[in-house]
């Protein structure tokens, strides 16, 4: 039997207002990598705090061990964080110097490759290089990356993490009655927070996956049959980091690969890209039975979502998409209104 559409109390409407403005808020005035910051942190700890809580005695000792909790996974993220920067700054993983071989793998494999492959390159090395920075100045204020402006991201990120182990700690308290509207917000938050948590956590999985299969490819197939190929190290960390955006992540790392296979010769390329549209198929089937199934979404949806964001908010947008979209797919569902 079908169920009814539940009709929402004027509180349940007026906390839907909040957050969505909340939402936006966070998009418009650059606060999104605080709000993943601290909703990492807070389901870190959320993870852990039950066991905690379970091997000690009285609500104090509780609370400290949260609290240091708290702390320890803050810091575990700020050392992850300041790694990868390390990483992508070092010579092993510089991203300038992958772009500058990029730029001469195809310059050098023009002459050897089908025309109808070359139309779609860049017409040189300068072409690349003045691509990438066009986009660099066009999604400067998004990116964040150099002089004040990465001073602020940086102390936006470490608020969040501070709110997220406060908040994380809140929970260790016992609830005092909420009034209607009170109510309502705390389902709504519980809401994003259950979104982020099914987005996040399943794209990690998908991006490991993903990333042991490039491994066993790049560092065992590929080196049996003779072929080595460079900057491994660095293709092997895109994958993962730009894995963990949904679908579009890997179509920017699988390039990278197939762009670096040319390097040894056009087979290889096409090897590799076979290789990573059969990764691509597994990626469908994790994203259907991971995300999808968890959100009650379609690989389909999230696309538009992402578009659509991207569009509106730039970068941000597209990062934030998969998890306001789950969000508000949630919220519909629950009211019986799709």
């Amino acid at each position: 039997m079908r169920k009814l559409a539940i009709r929402p109390a004027p509180a349940e409407i007026t906390a839907w207002i909040i957050t969505l403005g909340l939402l936006i808020f966070v998009l418009i005035f650059h606060l999104l990598p605080a709000l993943l910051a601290g909703l990492l942190v807070f389901e870190l700890v959320h993870l852990i705090s039950p066991w905690i809580a379970r091997h000690l005695p009285g609500q104090r000792s509780k609370l400290i061990a949260v609290g240091l909790l708290s702390f320890l996974v803050a810091l575990f993220l700020t050392a992850i964080s300041l790694g990868l920067v390390a990483f992508f700054r070092s010579d092993a993983g510089n991203l300038t110097r992958l772009f500058a071989k990029m730029a001469e793998i195809i310059d050098d494999t023009r002459q050897s490759i089908p025309l109808w492959i070359n139309a779609y390159l860049p017409s040189d090395a300068e072409t690349i290089k003045q691509t990438i920075s066009t986009w660099l100045r066009t999604h400067a204020s998004e990116v964040q990356l150099a002089g004040t402006e990465a001073g602020r991201l940086v102390a936006r990120i470490l608020i969040g993490m501070i709110i997220g182990g406060l908040l994380a700690l809140r929970e260790m308290v016992a609830m005092e009655d909420y009034k209607p509207l009170a109510r309502a917000l705390a389902g709504r938050a519980e809401r994003v927070r259950l979104a982020f948590h099914r987005i996040v956590f399943a794209q990690v999985r998908i991006a490991s996956i993903n990333t042991v299969f490039t491994v066993v490819y790049l560092m065992i197939l590929l080196p049996l049959l003779g072929i080595h190929l460079p900057l491994i190290k660095t293709m092997i960390m895109i994958t993962f980091v730009a894995g963990l955006i949904p679908v579009i992540g890997n179509i920017f790392s699988n390039t990278v690969i197939i762009i670096v296979s040319l390097s040894h010769s056009l087979d290889i390329a096409l090897a590799s890209l076979a290789f990573l549209l059969v990764i691509h198929k597994l990626e469908y089937f994790l994203n259907a039975r991971i995300v999808g199934n968890r959100i009650h979404a379609q690989t389909w949806e999230l696309l538009i979502a992402m578009l659509l964001m991207e569009a509106v908010f730039g970068l941000a947008g597209l990062v934030a998409a998969p998890i306001y979209y789950a969000y508000i797919k949630d919220e519909l569902v629950a009211r019986h209104w799709v």
